[in-house]
């Protein structure tokens, strides 16, 4: 038994009880057509501290047959022109955070060889979309959390992408590109945070998860346009959405939804909401497309 003040105790009880599940999750085949795509709020390494958030998470990966790949954007990669992450097995994890356990700072990830990936993506994208493979940047933080959670044994090849551009049309046309690698079993993400307004989070509400109006006003206007299929609005965010500064101060984890909706088969179909909520204030939203 793990002592209370361990920090991740509640992920080692994870591993021991949820986990092996993932073992014997059905894998992806031709016959379960296109892989669906995800947006998810991906949390910090106190996910790991948080059952119900990792229970859900879990859920998530496990209703999907296992992928035959990953690829993965994260708010926390901003880089152009376009860059993937080293493709070769074990790729190294970026410890892209502060004022945590130093456990954290220990974990691993180590993936399969993600250079079939690599290459495919980079024969998608046109002359106008360069794309540079990095040869040893590894998974950050918005990557390795969730999908620790997700593929808890890391045995599916994972592959990182950059961000660009914060510009939706253009991460549309991106996500466009990569929308026959669904028919191959990959499952594309964009790793974000629905809201994500950390500089103005008073300590009650960090502490407390007290959810700010900023934050509950922004998930509203947001699972509303999403839920009607409107892409433009959500693309409009800046002049549209309510207390868009607060929730989103920069926008990092906003955009990578912008890929999401257009690996989509139909981005202006409504989506599939699988997790809502907060956490810290934090609005957890994510969801899926057909």
């Amino acid at each position: 038994m793990k002592a209370a003040s361990d920090p991740a105790a509640v992920y080692d009880r994870f591993m021991e009880e949820q986990a092996p599940a993932s073992r014997g999750q059905r894998r992806w085949t031709p016959a379960d057509g296109p892989m669906p795509a995800l947006y998810l709020s991906h949390g910090s390494p106190a996910l790991f501290e948080d059952a119900l958030w990792m229970s859900e998470l879990f859920g998530w990966s496990q209703a999907l047959p296992k992928p035959t790949a990953i690829l993965i954007v994260s708010a926390h990669w901003e880089s152009a022109p376009l860059g993937l992450s080293a493709s070769g097995p074990r790729t190294p994890l970026v410890y892209d955070f502060g004022g945590f356990a130093q456990r954290y700072f220990r974990m691993t990830y180590e993936t399969p060889d993600a250079g079939a990936l690599a290459a495919r993506v980079m024969a998608s994208m046109p002359d106008s979309e360069p794309v540079h493979q990095h040869a040893v940047r590894g998974l950050d933080h918005g990557a390795w959390v969730p999908l620790k959670t997700m593929y808890p044994y890391g045995d599916v090849p994972v592959l990182q992408m950059s961000l660009p551009t914060h510009a939706p049309a253009r991460l549309m046309n991106i996500g466009r590109r990569l929308r026959p690698l669904r028919e191959e079993g990959v499952l594309v993400i964009g790793s974000g945070y629905m809201t994500h307004g950390v500089p103005f989070l008073t300590r009650d509400q960090f502490v407390h998860n007290i959810v700010p109006p900023w934050s509950a006003d922004f998930d509203a206007w947001a699972a509303d346009a999403l839920a009607r299929g409107d892409v433009d609005t959500l693309a409009g965010y800046r002049s549209l959405a309510p207390a868009v500064h607060y929730a989103h101060p920069t926008v990092e984890h906003y955009t990578p939804m912008f890929v999401t909706l257009g690996v989509a088969t139909d981005a202006a179909a409504p989506v599939r909401t699988t997790i809502e909520g907060y956490r810290f204030g934090l609005s957890k939203r994510s969801f899926q497309v057909a």
